[in-house]
């Protein structure tokens, strides 16, 4: 194997432990969320109370972060908004919906590519056991953890 060949798998290797690691992070702070609220709640309380509990463990986050969109050279504003934003690295999508549906997939991978981030989840809060209601989203990669 060539010698740059293998730092840029170590390199590789290592971003994508420490997402996994973000996305575990994130994951138990929507199931404390989900285990002491319940579905039935909008999706902005879910929101709210998600950002407060990632504070209380630590993590970096942004809410609500602007996205912009670039077309022909001129960047718009067209009030695009990611939910969060975890370390600047995985984006967080939350929905109370009766069922994640194929638009909220396509919703979340276009705020991936407008990003330039590659990893996202999508928590839909509005189910019984959350576990049910999360997908992650790897930009660029055709498998599709259900969590």
């Amino acid at each position: 194997m060539i010698k740059g060949a293998t730092t840029e798998f170590t390199e590789s290797t290592e971003v994508q432990k420490e997402i996994n690691k973000i996305s575990e992070a994130v994951i138990g702070c929507a199931v404390e969320v989900h285990r002491a609220l319940g579905p039935g709640l909008l999706e902005s309380a879910y929101e709210t109370c998600l950002c407060r509990e990632l504070f209380l463990k630590g993590l970096e986050f942004e809410c609500q972060r602007t996205i912009p969109l670039t077309y022909k050279g001129t960047h718009l504003d067209c009030g695009y908004r990611a939910d969060i934003v975890v370390k600047n690295s995985l984006l967080v999508e939350v929905k109370a919906v009766d069922q994640l549906s194929a638009i909220h997939d396509a919703q979340l991978l276009s705020y991936l590519k407008l990003t330039g981030l590659k990893v996202g989840l999508l928590i839909n809060f509005n189910v019984r056991v959350l576990t049910h209601g999360i997908r992650r989203k790897v930009l660029g990669d055709r498998a599709e953890i259900a969590l």
